[in-house]
């Protein structure tokens, strides 16, 4: 399999293309959108591990422009920042799938092979907390501003630095 990765997290990218290489991968990594796009336009890749926020881009811009240069291209969005409103868009603009970081190589590799869905899934009981809410409401926000942080603070009616804060945080837990 030839596979991209598009994570600004250099240590991360340079782990995860040993472990997909010593598997017998042919492996290439992008740090950002721009790079990503040249890579899609010189190479062509079966797989795509593309980290939902790259610094200051959002990975379903970038996931966007992947699939209109490679429509048939399978990616696979890794994130330390879920939310059900940003797993929601990536599967509708074409991601296969969608983790959570933390994630192994075999989480990643199963992500892949196994895109039928799992009827077995766990559902809990009680609803999610107040701040999860909260989390789930400023990433839908975000989303709809485009990932502008300023513009996301004036729809919240929140000052930017707060919300700055609160995004740097890692998502509160359901």
């Amino acid at each position: 399999m030839n596979y991209l990765i598009i994570d600004d997290d250099r240590s991360f990218s340079a782990v995860l293309k040993r472990a997909l290489s010593r598997l017998g991968n042919s492996v290439a990594i992008a740090n950002n959108g721009a790079e990503a796009a040249q890579q899609c336009a010189d190479s062509t890749f079966d797989r795509v591990v593309l980290d939902l926020k790259l610094d200051q881009e959002s990975g379903l811009a970038i996931l966007k422009q992947l699939k209109q240069l490679q429509p048939d291209i399978n990616v696979l969005i890794l994130t330390g920042y879920s939310s059900i409103s940003t797993a929601v868009e990536a599967i509708k603009l074409g991601a296969i799938n969608y983790l959570c970081k933390p994630a192994s190589v075999d989480d990643i590799v199963t992500a892949f092979e196994n895109n039928d869905g799992n009827t077995e899934v766990l559902m809990k009981d009680s609803p999610p907390s107040v701040n999860r809410l909260e989390w789930e409401h400023i990433q839908r926000v975000l989303n709809e501003n485009q990932g502008n942080i300023s513009a996301t603070a004036r729809s919240l009616g929140m000052h930017r630095r707060t919300l700055q804060r609160k995004l740097q945080k890692r998502p509160v837990k359901a």
